[in-house]
């Protein structure tokens, strides 16, 4: 018997046509509340060690989860036509950054900001070299380690090589068209 990690469907199962417009499939996504995060990479040119933020790219993402605790591994997903695609793509590092409910202007800024995205922003280094927000509920310093072109994305998996938390902090999240936060649910 094979193992579940190996099984593949039968190679006469297909799926079915979608019965549904685009718009439709994304009011039905947006109804998945996520969180927010920024990942952060070396521009271009750029070599380790370099300090200067016009070393580093960083994008909003709001596709992080994660996927394995043995080994440790977490996903993310970036648009095939995103002018960010290839440094992501040929990058050996990128660091996760979970954006906290008080970042919502970093999280515009990374979403839509030009020029130098970094200017002005609160960051340490990672062993990698590469950008840590501060104020960050949580980060993952991860080695770039398998990349899976599907549909109008590549999927990232990235292997998480250090990774840190806040100790509080309520997170940003995004649904339906809009930010917010969470609260506990009255018992």
């Amino acid at each position: 018997m094979r193992s579940p990690r190996h099984a593949h469907p039968p190679a006469d199962v297909r799926a079915l046509n979608p019965d549904f417009e685009p718009p439709h499939f994304r009011q039905a996504l947006s109804r998945f509340a996520t969180g927010v995060t920024v990942v952060t990479t070396h521009a271009p040119g750029a070599a380790k060690g370099q300090t200067a933020s016009s070393s580093f790219i960083g994008i909003t993402a709001s596709s992080f989860n994660s996927v394995s605790l043995s080994p440790p591994l977490v996903l993310w997903s970036l648009g095939l036509h995103a002018s960010s695609l290839p440094l992501f793509h040929a990058g050996t590092h990128y660091v996760i950054n979970v954006l906290a409910a008080d970042q919502l202007e970093l999280c515009k800024r990374f979403a839509y900001g030009k020029g130098d995205r970094f200017a002005g922003v609160d960051y340490t280094l990672g062993q990698s070299g590469l950008p840590i927000l501060q104020g960050a509920l949580a980060w993952f310093e991860c080695h770039n380690r398998s990349r899976y072109e599907e549909g109008d994305h590549v999927i990232f998996v990235g292997e998480v090589e250090r990774c840190g938390f806040a100790q509080a902090g309520e997170p940003l999240v995004f649904q339906s068209g809009q930010f917010s936060t969470t609260r506990p649910l009255q018992r």
